[in-house]
């Protein structure tokens, strides 16, 4: 064969091979995505209808957004996560949430982004060992989930974080959503029947106590992407709801729908509660705090129960969003308060240990309680 015959036959060989390359490329990128349950993943939708493939086996994920690595706590997945935001690594004199409080090591993890959901894609990539999945509460905080997925390609669920309230089966809902990704199924149908079994508890209590003889409460320094001052509060605060307390806020139903609230002193003067609750979070804004309202202000002072000893403090409500074992603690707590009688069986301090250790792995509430000076589910001292 002459050098020119085969220099002919070469060049179509890999014509060939080059051509053949192309259509496999072509053929690859044509290919549909992976169906549910097969190899290369699930499709599940997630709390915003989203459809998203994640992996058959999850074991490592971050948690984006307030609240979404509490939810992992509860789940007991904590270990799953590689990462996370700086609101977990920050020094605190006060530190409310339980579930970081059990888990300490959380303080020393390498960081993907800032708090509230606004995470750094760059650091996420960067990660190692990669999280396979990312969770995300609040997803109009921060990245956009769908453009977060597009920039790391990794999976993004979003889970709505949903309340004791109204939107109680959205916070059900998304604890479900989180255990079928991490394979934890069985454990968020037992987290939402403890809640519920304390829910019911607590309302059967107290359920058959005539209206008027449920005295009127309130309680004030509710927390609100922030410490606040006494009249900072929440017409629908449900452990009141819980234990069928006379929140004098709620106003016979008109405010069902508001959460937070900031109300007039002159108004409180005027509802003159039976009895007031200081959610100790307000303690953050020392000076300004409603703590020092009620021991300063000549206003608070008219008040019958700020007279007569009927002030406590209460765990904080929202620290990096709800702490929900918090708002049940708290619940047995009012209940003792208002009907002692109803709840003589119960020691508030105890009973919340039960229920962070249920919920977070460990009994936290000396270690929560003692920066706030120890009242927590004790009397306020607030005489002159």
């Amino acid at each position: 064969m002459n050098r020119k015959s085969t220099r002919a036959k070469t060049v179509v060989t890999c014509a060939a091979l080059i051509a053949a390359g192309l259509l496999l490329a072509a053929g690859l990128r044509a290919l549909p995505p992976p169906s549910p349950g097969s190899p290369s993943g699930r499709k599940l939708t997630d709390t915003v209808g989203r459809e998203v493939v994640v992996p058959d086996s999850v074991d490592r994920v971050i948690c984006s957004g307030s609240g979404c690595l509490r939810l992992l706590t509860y789940l007991g997945g904590q270990d799953l996560a590689v990462a996370v935001d700086d609101a977990e690594t920050r020094l605190r004199t006060f530190d409310a949430r339980p579930y970081a409080l059990a888990n300490p090591r959380f303080r020393s993890m390498p960081m993907f982004g800032e708090f509230r959901g606004h995470d750094n894609p760059e650091r996420i990539i960067a990660l190692s060992p990669q999280p396979q999945v990312i969770f995300k509460t609040y997803p109009e905080s921060g990245h956009d989930p769908a453009q977060l997925q597009r920039k790391t390609g990794i999976p993004v669920v979003v889970l709505d974080y949903g309340d004791l309230g109204d939107n109680r089966e959205a916070f059900y809902r998304s604890l479900r959503l989180m255990a079928e990704v991490i394979g934890k199924q069985e454990r968020a149908d037992k987290v939402v029947a403890f809640f519920e079994e304390h829910i019911r508890e607590l309302d059967e209590r107290t359920n058959d106590i005539p209206a008027e003889d449920r005295p009127g409460a309130y309680i004030g320094g509710v927390a609100y992407r922030g410490a606040h001052g006494y009249r900072s509060t929440e017409p629908t605060y449900p452990p009141f709801r819980f234990v069928n307390a006379r929140n004098v806020v709620h106003d016979g139903g008109r405010l069902d729908n508001l959460r937070h609230s900031t109300v007039a002193k002159e108004k409180i003067v005027e509802w003159d509660p039976d009895y007031l609750f200081l959610d100790l979070s307000t303690l953050q804004l020392g000076s300004a705090s409603g703590l020092h309202e009620l021991k300063a202000d000549p206003v608070y002072a008219t008040l019958t129960a700020v007279k007569e000893g009927r002030v406590y403090g209460l765990m904080p409500y929202n620290w990096y969003t709800t702490n929900y074992g918090s708002l049940l603690a708290n619940a047995y707590f009012i209940g003792k308060v208002l009907y002692p009688d109803r709840f003589a069986d119960i020691d508030p301090k105890a009973r919340a240990d039960e229920i962070y250790r249920y919920l977070v792995g460990a009994a936290v509430f000396d270690q929560m309680n003692e920066p706030f000076g120890g009242l927590g589910f004790a009397p306020v001292p607030v005489g002159r």
